[in-house]
């Protein structure tokens, strides 16, 4: 039973690590929690929905399409609102983003209404692939595996082998002196939103099939991805990875041994006990600035 609920844990920790990394790429160029990534993605999901179903395109073109809508809802975040704002400050970006999200949940109400509805991908839940012992592994759980696995390999690549991820650390650090240096940084920075609501998506649609297709479904794992930034340091993507597969372990754990009605809480109390002990996170570094 162990076995199965740490390997249950590791499925939970790969979709909380895909939103924990979509967070903590914006926080990283901006400083911004974007807390409209959820609606993001299940904005996104839904597309794929309705391509599949009512349109009846195929499966793999169906998710291409949404992966490029939630790319362009990124971009239209940060080059419409958050490039836009006036005076702004940390609390007014948080605003924005909050605003934003409650639009993206208005109109898929209105759209697609509250009913709750299924996605079906060509991967199943319900088909099991790898049964050993008390180990059952389905065949959604070993593409989640995948793709997320692929997800953090290719994010390392850009980052540490390309001109693209030299731009975006550079901008990240010091954006004065990469624009001085000729680096877009505008442009780097509206790349970064778009990329980390392209991964965003991708959990979107790795939720679906497992929940229900509804505008509040990215609720709870919005909240898991944000506690586990936060635990493994926000602007440390190995760090997110980590406290993702962490804290699903935890709650889990916590779950089956002592209560599945308060699991939740475990997420709360992580980002409570986090920032009071440790603010920078587990792999996180606390600068200080000296005048």
């Amino acid at each position: 039973m162990l076995l199965q609920l740490l390997l249950s844990s590791l499925i939970a920790g790969c979709i909380y690590a895909l939103m924990a990394l979509a967070m903590s790429i914006t926080y990283k160029a901006s400083e911004i929690p974007n807390f409209a990534q959820g609606e993001m993605s299940m904005f996104s999901t839904y597309l794929a929905f309705t391509l599949l179903n009512t349109l009846g395109w195929p499966p793999y073109l169906a998710f291409l399409m949404a992966l490029g809508l939630a790319f362009a809802l990124g971009l239209f975040l940060e080059f419409i609102l958050i490039r836009r704002a006036k005076d702004p400050t940390p609390l007014s970006f948080i605003i924005i983003t909050i605003g934003f999200q409650m639009v993206l949940y208005g109109l898929a109400g209105w759209k697609w209404g509250p009913e709750q509805r299924r996605l079906d991908l060509p991967f199943e839940e319900s088909r099991v692939i790898i049964e050993w012992g008390e180990i059952t592994l389905t065949q959604l759980n070993l593409v989640t595996l995948v793709i997320t696995a692929g997800m953090v390999v290719l994010l390392y690549l850009l980052l540490q082998h390309t001109r693209l991820g030299l731009a975006m650390k550079a901008s990240q650090q010091n954006a004065l002196a990469a624009r001085a240096n000729g680096v877009p940084t505008n442009r780097v920075l509206g790349f970064s939103f778009g990329l980390s609501a392209l991964v965003g998506g991708l959990a979107g649609l790795l939720v679906a099939p497992l929940l229900t297709l509804d505008p509040a479904m990215m609720w709870d794992p919005l909240l898991k991805g944000f506690a586990a930034a936060v635990l493994g340091g926000m602007k440390s993507l190995p760090g997110v990875f980590i406290g993702a597969l962490l804290l699903a372990v935890l709650e889990n754990l916590f779950g089956f041994y002592i209560s599945i009605e308060f699991k939740s809480v475990v997420a709360f109390s992580i980002i409570v006990l986090i920032l009071f002990f440790k603010p920078a996170g587990l792999f996180g570094r606390h600068y200080v600035r000296k005048v």
